[in-house]
């Protein structure tokens, strides 16, 4: 029996919205999942989450929407807080 992967929670855009529980992404899953999955290189977190909060505000402002106060929190302040509270 194949073991089945759990859905990638991903962003989607424009709205910034998580694919799979249609929260802000990043999603508290999401959160997990990147915090693991860059574990040895923290940094790389970093400039991953930087061009992916850009991305973001370039579509909210393209769609003509304030851009959101908490895209440095959404974004990127989790990382450094690491596994222990992700959800924060």
């Amino acid at each position: 029996m194949r073991k089945t992967e759990p859905p990638a929670h991903l962003n989607t855009r424009p709205s910034w919205d998580c694919l799979v529980c249609g929260k802000p992404w990043p999603c508290v899953t999401a959160r997990t999942r990147m915090l693991v999955e860059y574990r040895e290189f923290p940094s790389t977190l970093t400039v991953y989450m930087s061009a992916q909060m850009y991305d973001a505000l370039n579509d909210f402002v393209a769609a003509g929407q304030l851009a959101p106060t908490d895209l440095f929190d959404r974004f990127l302040a989790w990382g450094r807080r690491g596994l222990n509270s992700p959800d924060e």
